[in-house]
């Protein structure tokens, strides 16, 4: 009803729908490297928003954004403007309000969306004898950041493919949506496949039994796990910012036409269990042992 201009935005929520309101905060040289166009910067700070309300199941609706910037650079402001709006245009995202200041590179992004009353997607729903899936695939933004980190050897070939899965993930917002009625729970993957399925487990009050060869890898990041005979780290790495969730194995036949008529790969990677706990195994059952499921802000990775 009321956008920018005013001390405060006035939103109007329609009859039937709940508020679904999400914030997240990106750092220079934390959650970007200061080398990468400020393009890039702000399609990032509004996707990695997105895909929050699309782990929710919510139809995205207003943004704010509080902008933190050392000087007024204008260049990099028309650049950052152009990656943010670009994207708030493709899901009819309206930018309602925020506040800018002086002070070192952070952007904090609110986003809010709307779902039906009562089908919001939740962490807490998993139910013993469910599947687990996850969309897309995993590691394509891990490897890219430790190459661009010079931890991993990659062609200059193969980091340009992988790169834009780092800098400009896609939100799912099209398959959350779909989720809706049909997933026990779900969650979006930034921190780390196995560290955000954990946060559904503990939610949920239940385990999951995950075969890692199951886990759906590019290519480039299958060959570095087979180099390294090490299919755990990919799916620790993060800022994948797929979907995994669950569903009641009843439910296989609708999924798999929701992956169709959405042109989006789904790939069953284990089960829910009532034992508490996450387990990892190889395709021939031997238990595989985890020091660490994703990244840390206040930790080590």
């Amino acid at each position: 009803m009321l956008g920018i201009g005013d001390d405060a935005a006035l939103l109007s929520l329609p009859e039937g729908q709940q508020l679904v309101v999400t914030t997240d905060t990106l750092i220079e040289n934390v959650h970007f490297p200061e080398e990468i166009p400020p393009e890039f910067i702000g399609y990032k700070a509004l996707a990695v928003n997105l895909s929050d309300l699309a782990a929710m199941g919510a139809q995205p609706r207003w943004v704010t954004l509080a902008l933190s910037l050392p000087e007024a650079d204008e260049m990099w402001l028309e650049g950052f403007s152009r990656g943010f709006l670009g994207l708030a245009d493709e899901y009819g995202v309206s930018l309602v309000g925020g506040d800018t200041t002086r002070g070192p590179l952070s952007i904090t992004v609110q986003a809010m969306g709307l779902v039906p009353e009562g089908q919001a997607l939740l962490r807490s729903g998993a139910l013993p004898g469910d599947l687990i899936y996850v969309s897309g695939s995993i590691g394509d933004a891990g490897l890219a950041l430790s190459a661009l980190k010079a931890e991993a050897q990659l062609s200059a070939e193969a980091y340009q493919s992988l790169v834009m899965r780092l800098h400009k993930p896609t939100p799912r917002m099209a398959l959350g949506i779909a989720l809706r009625g049909l997933a026990t729970s779900c969650i979006d993957v930034s921190d780390g496949l196995l560290a955000d399925l954990n946060h559904v487990l503990e939610a949920s009050a239940v385990g999951a039994d995950i075969v890692l060869q199951q886990i759906p890898l590019s290519p480039l990041v299958r060959q570095w796990a087979e180099h390294h005979a090490d299919f755990v780290v990919p799916a620790t790495w993060g800022d994948d910012f797929e979907l995994v969730f669950t569903v009641p194995a009843a439910s296989q036949q609708i999924l798999e036409q929701v992956a169709s008529r959405l042109d989006v790969p789904l790939s069953m990677i284990g089960k829910i269990s009532a034992e508490t706990g996450l387990r990892l195994f190889t395709p021939a059952g031997e238990a595989v042992t985890v020091a660490q499921t994703g990244y840390d802000h206040f930790g080590r990775m």
